[in-house]
């Protein structure tokens, strides 16, 4: 959408938000935009985005005039890829980190000489040269400071008071502006036109510089938050070498078109998502997956755009460019994830809507108390000041007064408040991105931590989805072949035979169990006859003739209706039979030959996984289509608690809900394709995919690699990303309740407070950012 263009309907769309600082600035954005008939509006802080629902068609000028109104500025993202729209806000990020950087150290530049020339005055009572040129000089560097480097405070305050919806900049604003009001006033005393007061022009210069010191700290901290993503940025390769016309030519990744044939040498990156057509090599996917270990491709393997090409040369055909790559995929998801809400986030929304007045309403109360009965704070004065060297309950009454409503309005702290779950969130899911755990719903991450029942489905997410001969038995030598030079002496010869009567008539066969046995057969390298007269019994197996023979495969019931003594087969079933297999009969010229055992082997790491989460306190469910005989034996091999079996994709979804019903808090684990909708019926659904092949639609969270270990790592991350989010709203809270009452009694002195109300606001930052050093 352009600046001009409407928005579809119903639709989602991104915007920039310049000009936040705080939870504040959030909440007036939100309350603004969401005043607009047919919008409904997510802000995040760190993100500095806006993300729209729209229920009609709405003009972009309508959504200006609600954020100006505001106090902010609201912009269309740019029509390019993701990748690009990312650069270009990290670009955006680095260039206003610089600037907060140099107005920095324009503030200190005024604010250092007022300071110098306090000491004086602080330790001996000289102003020296003169009471007047001391007051004279300190003001007008206090002044300085807040119309020069301080000049975007005051703005942002002014805009945000307009639109009756206060920031924080207005408790700074108008702490750091009375501050400096004093200097006038005291200057107007040594002029005899006004009764004395305390200069307190150097604490606001000093609060201006600590605010804005602050916030460059703050930004560069933040853009830590996203260095995730940055990372995966830096990964993408600037140029493709593609052939055109039967010309080879290296042209910007960015003009790849669907269909292009691309040429990767060794060492060089993949430019885009697509498939091999020729060569093999080894290709490194830790940008995808987190797994150092280089995968094998060969020609049909899937390949991501920006992964390293290891060993071999390949030329693949593209599939995926633009918005369409993996890489767009996963920043478009950590995008979502970073502009959702965490639902313990609401209270702390709810509080900083409403704490900028409450704090104006407190600053007031100090004052009016200071000065109207200043008896009842005066005595705590005089019994801190034996130990607390800046407070001094001489002065004067107003000069308190004002000392005490200063403290109060630049301690006070939404911006702690404000970060403490946005920044969480967005280190969470930018380190889940670079490890194959992609969070599209930062509500997930709280649901999760608080799971106590992880359901699995079996086929494909417990084993491997593809039934494969894991043992052939043979009852008795085969009918020989001598022309085929076949041993019936020879076990392994016998093998093969009855391998190659099974895979004779079953290659007529598209079932999973028959595909199996041939490809068995094929995989050994034994030859297939022609099989003539093949029918298929419904439910049964097939049968056929191969070399002369009448060849029966299949069930029990098939070779009983073929004449198969019952007993035989019953002894081999006794010698052969396991509940976690499903056994192929295999009968020719009237006899029972033996059987094959064909099963869904489970995944190499699906008993340690679930074994490691029983560990950690999760009860888990197996959830299956399949016999309640395989059900049991594949539940009893795994160690879970607890299983269900014969269920179609209703029943699935039946069982998960019932389970909520009991007052399990769930999350479904499945393959993310066939199992949608039970994925939709948990608290949090988990996709397991491989590669491409991921179901990112219908899950909350998705699993980029096919291995159970990913469930262990989605598992610790969220519940270190909301460890982290209970930490930070904590000591977001505590200091709040702490300071503000200490501050309204006259015992902080501005400038301390001003430098904790900052420190609180980096502290939540890096602390968020410890969340990198979590292994996964």
């Amino acid at each position: 959408m352009d600046a001009s263009s409407p928005a579809a309907s119903p639709a989602r769309k991104t915007y920039r938000i310049a000009g936040m600082h705080c939870a504040g600035c959030v909440g007036s954005v939100e309350r603004s935009l969401n005043a607009v008939d047919g919008v409904e509006a997510s802000v995040s802080l760190p993100a500095e985005s806006a993300t729209l629902t729209l229920a009609r068609d709405v003009p972009f000028e309508e959504l200006t005039a609600a954020v100006e109104g505001a106090g902010y500025e609201i912009e269309p993202i740019a029509d390019v890829d993701r990748g690009e729209a990312e650069r270009s806000r990290l670009a955006e990020a680095e260039a206003r980190s610089r600037e907060a950087r140099k107005t920095m150290w324009a503030a200190w530049a005024l604010t250092a000489p007022a300071m110098v020339w306090m000491l004086p005055e602080m330790i001996a009572g000289v102003r020296w040269p003169s009471p007047l040129l001391f007051d004279l000089g300190v003001t007008v560097l206090g002044a300085a400071v807040l119309v020069g480097p301080g000049w975007p405070t005051l703005r942002s305050a002014w805009r945000s008071a307009r639109g009756r919806m206060p920031n924080m900049d207005v408790l700074i604003a108008l702490g750091a502006g009375v501050s400096v009001l004093t200097g006038v006033w005291a200057v107007l005393h040594v002029l005899g036109f006004a009764p004395m007061i305390m200069n307190f022009a150097p604490v606001g210069a000093m609060i201006a510089a600590i605010h804005l010191t602050g916030r460059y700290v703050e930004a560069k901290a933040r853009g830590r938050s996203s260095s995730a993503i940055q990372a995966l940025l830096s990964l993408e390769a600037p140029t493709a070498r593609v052939e055109r016309n039967g010309a080879e030519l290296e042209i910007p990744t960015r003009d790849v078109a669907v269909g292009d044939v691309m040429i990767i040498r060794p060492g060089e990156k993949i430019p885009t998502d697509g498939v091999v057509l020729k060569g093999r090599s080894a290709v490194d996917e830790s940008l995808a997956t987190g797994e150092s270990i280089p995968v094998e491709k060969e020609p049909g393997s899937p390949v991501l755009g920006s992964t390293v090409n290891h060993s071999g040369a390949l030329r693949v055909r593209a599939t995926g460019v633009g918005e369409d790559t993996f890489l767009s995929n996963v920043i478009r998801l950590v995008e979502e994830a970073q502009a959702s809400k965490v639902p313990i986030q609401e209270f702390a929304d709810r509080v900083t809507a409403i704490f900028v007045p409450v704090i104006l309403v407190v600053a007031l109360a100090a004052f009016a108390g200071w000065f109207v009965v200043p008896g009842v704070f005066t005595e705590a004065a005089r019994w801190a000041s034996g130990f607390i060297p800046w407070v001094n309950p001489e002065l004067g009454r107003l000069s308190l007064a004002l000392y005490a409503a200063v403290a109060v309005l630049v301690i006070a702290c939404p911006c702690a408040l404000g970060l403490a779950t946005p920044t969480a969130l967005m280190v969470g899911t930018g380190l889940g991105a670079t490890r194959g755990v992609l969070i599209r719903d930062g509500a997930a991450v709280q649901t999760l931590d608080r799971a106590d029942t992880l359901v699995f489905d079996k086929t494909g997410t417990l084993t491997r989805g593809a039934p494969r001969v894991v043992e052939v038995f043979v009852q008795a030598g085969p009918v020989a072949n001598p022309d085929a030079g076949i041993d019936p002496t020879s076990a392994a010869d016998a093998e093969a035979r009855l391998l190659a009567l099974a895979a004779a008539v079953e290659d007529a066969s598209e079932h999973p169990l028959a595909r199996a046995v041939v490809e068995e057969a094929r995989g050994r390298g034994i030859p297939l006859s022609r099989a003539g007269g093949v029918e298929a019994r419904v439910g049964m197996g097939v049968v056929g003739e191969v070399d002369g023979q009448r060849v029966s495969v299949g069930s029990a019931r098939l070779l009983r209706e073929e004449g198969i003594p019952e007993e035989d087969v019953a002894e081999v079933e006794r010698r052969f039979g396991d509940a976690a297999r499903t056994i192929a009969w295999v009968a020719a010229g009237g006899r029972l030959l033996g059987a094959i055992a064909i099963a869904d082997p489970v995944k190499e790491d699906a008993r340690e996984t679930l074994v490691e989460l029983s560990r950690r306190g999760f009860r888990t469910v197996m959830l299956t289509g399949d016999h309640e005989a395989v059900a049991a034996a594949v539940a009893e091999h795994l160690g879970i608690d607890d299983f269900r079996a014969g269920l179609l994709p209703a029943d699935k979804v039946e069982a998960v809900r019932q389970l909520r019903a009991d007052g399990r808090t769930v999350a479904f684990v499945g393959d993310g394709i066939n199992d949608a909708p039970a994925l939709k019926a948990a608290d949090v659904g988990i996709a397991v995919g491989t590669g491409t092949d991921i179901a990112i639609e219908a899950a909350d969270i998705t699993l980029v690699q096919g291995d159970l270990r990913s469930v262990l790592r989605a598992t610790k991350l969220s519940r270190a990303t909301f460890r982290k989010i209970r930490e930070n709203l904590f000591w977001a809270y505590v200091y709040n309740v702490v300071a503000i009452p200490v501050a309204f009694l006259g015992l902080l002195h501005p400038v301390l407070a001003e430098a904790a109300m900052a420190l609180s606001s980096i502290s939540v930052v890096t602390n968020a950012n410890r969340l990198r050093r979590t292994r996964l």
